[in-house]
């Protein structure tokens, strides 16, 4: 646009040849003269700047990835064993607000909630106490075939 005007181009032939409006030409060459190629560059969009960083983000998705501390796992005899006791044994949204506030993340609840869905990590992992320790013990097997319900009709 630029060069067109100093070559002598009107607005609207220089419009016609970028295929814009003639008011942005107006608008781009005004700019250009009153603050020189800085004006050229993009303007900061509308609308609330990121109130996390994407390191606090990325720590908050750590955290969910990771295996809470109250959580239950075998030891070398069969036990169940936490690290700690008083931890949460699985994450929830409370639990991962909290968490993350520990770290010095000023988070609410709903915020991680949206990073969660976003980034489409899921919170909640299998229990690790649903297995057994029993030699005997057989786990379900898949269904017998392929037309038998997965649940039972409603009676009527």
């Amino acid at each position: 646009m630029i060069a067109f005007s100093w070559q002598g181009l009107r607005t609207s032939a220089i419009a016609a040849r970028l295929g814009c409006h003639m008011q942005t030409v107006r608008e781009r060459i005004e700019r250009f003269n009153a603050e020189g190629l800085v004006g050229l560059g993009d303007r900061p969009g509308a609308g609330r700047e990121p109130r996390l960083t994407e390191v606090e983000r990325g720590c908050v998705i750590a955290l969910a990835r990771s295996a809470p501390p109250g959580r239950p796992v075998r030891d070398g005899a069969g036990d169940l064993v936490a690290d700690d006791q008083s931890g949460p044994a699985q994450w929830t949204l409370d639990s991962l607000t909290a968490a993350a506030r520990a770290q010095g993340i000023v988070i609410a609840r709903s915020q991680v909630r949206r990073i969660l869905l976003t980034e489409k990590v899921r919170r909640r992992h299998t229990r690790s106490w649903s297995e057994s320790t029993d030699p005997q013990f057989t786990p379900k097997g898949p269904k017998s075939s392929a037309s038998t319900p997965t649940r039972r009709p409603a009676p009527r």
